[in-house]
């Protein structure tokens, strides 16, 4: 007998979880659209109806609205062209074959997307398949028209998803991947070790589909909250999310950059002061803070404080005297605070000026940190990862 691990059984529970509710949402909007179309509109087989529930609560997150609107028009399209088609050639294998390609083209030349070019083509398989050629074909129509109405109402209004847990969800493992792989880092630029600031590097670069995925939650939450009037109460939450997400997007793609500095410094053997890693370390603990409190719904204070505490520790770096590669990596963490300090909800203007107060230049003169840094010039900031 294979042994079952607890991860594995906790893993298999959190998926259950997960889908539990979609799987209700998804039941109740097929029972609902067969009652409407079939019992009160009295329409002896309106499979289509439950059909339209079920896909409309399956579509992408963040993309229902407009997936609907695609499901109608691609159901209309494909029921068109299959029953025009079966009258002008029959029913078969080829007739099939044709049926999908005519409809396919259509939906294509319209401009659709994915979701009503294959609703087009299914329809239209439906159609010279399953149905009979007797009825109006505007009837079936009308049965996807009420499931997707069905659909929605039943994800905005009877059953909507809590937007916020949704967005925790997305966000925990993009932050914890961020603080993990800064965390990293600073472990390797401490031991002089470009190897693991590479693995920081490999790790940072994968967190990136988290945080596509985290930016598909907002959206999704975003939407939610705009159409179940039974969340709204959590507008004000879920805007420390919106607010913030593009932020960190912007810290972690500065931190990527300076990164590869950082392994370009200790390939050219620079001398890196004990503070810069530390500040590195900083900042990764103040990722890991905003994640707590945006999880209890607190202002982010710990956050900033630590944020800042990075800029302080690089700016002692600066001090200390850095080469030009050091001086990049100083910079971008300079940067990567200002990020994560307006991703807290602090003014672009605002973030600028704590960032020089902790760094310890607010109320100098434009030149006078250069002549601190034992009169080594600050080098200019490297253009924004791409990547």
């Amino acid at each position: 007998m294979i042994g079952v691990t607890r991860d594995q059984v906790d893993a298999v529970a959190a998926r259950a979880r997960a889908g539990l509710m979609l799987a209700v949402q998804a039941g109740l909007a097929a029972g609902l659209a067969w009652y409407v179309a079939h019992d009160l509109s009295g329409r002896p087989m309106p499979f289509f109806a439950p059909v339209a529930a079920v896909i409309t609560l399956g579509s992408s997150v963040g993309q229902r609205t407009r997936r609907v609107v695609e499901l109608v028009f691609g159901v209309a399209v494909g029921i068109g062209l299959g029953d025009v088609l079966v009258v002008l050639i029959g029913r078969g294998p080829v007739q099939i074959g044709v049926m999908v390609v005519v409809a396919v083209l259509v939906a294509t030349t319209l401009g659709g997307g994915a979701s009503l070019i294959v609703q087009s083509a299914s329809s239209a398989v439906l159609v010279a398949t399953l149905t009979t050629t007797t009825g109006q074909p505007w009837t079936r129509f009308l049965d996807a028209l009420v499931g997707g109405g069905i659909g929605l109402a039943v994800m905005t209004v009877l059953l909507p998803l809590n937007p916020l847990t949704m967005v925790r969800r997305a966000a925990d493992p993009a932050l914890r991947a961020f603080t993990a792989g800064l965390h990293e880092a600073s472990l390797g630029l401490a031991e002089g070790d470009p190897d693991v600031i590479q693995a920081a590097l490999t790790r940072l670069r994968e967190a990136e589909g988290t945080f596509t995925a985290f930016g598909t939650a907002i959206e999704a939450a975003r939407e939610n909250v705009a159409f179940a009037p039974a969340r709204w109460r959590n507008r004000g939450a879920l805007g420390q999310y919106v607010g913030g997400a593009p932020q960190l997007t912007y810290a972690l793609r500065n931190v990527r950059v300076m990164l590869r500095r950082a392994q370009t410094a200790l390939n050219d053997r620079e001398r890196v002061p004990e503070v810069l890693p530390a500040s590195i370390r900083h900042l990764g603990d103040a990722v890991d803070l905003l994640r707590q409190e945006w999880a209890r719904g607190v202002e982010p204070v710990a956050a900033r404080e630590r944020a800042l505490r990075a800029a302080a520790e690089s700016g002692r770096a600066y001090e200390a005297g850095v080469a030009y590669s050091g001086g990049v990596v100083v910079a971008q963490i300079r940067t990567s605070v200002a990020d994560l300090l307006r991703a807290t909800g602090v003014e672009y203007a605002e973030a600028t000026r704590q960032v020089r107060t902790a760094v310890g230049w607010h109320g100098r003169p434009h030149g006078a940190r250069h002549r601190t840094a034992r009169s080594r010039p600050a080098p200019p900031l490297p253009p924004v990862d791409p990547a």
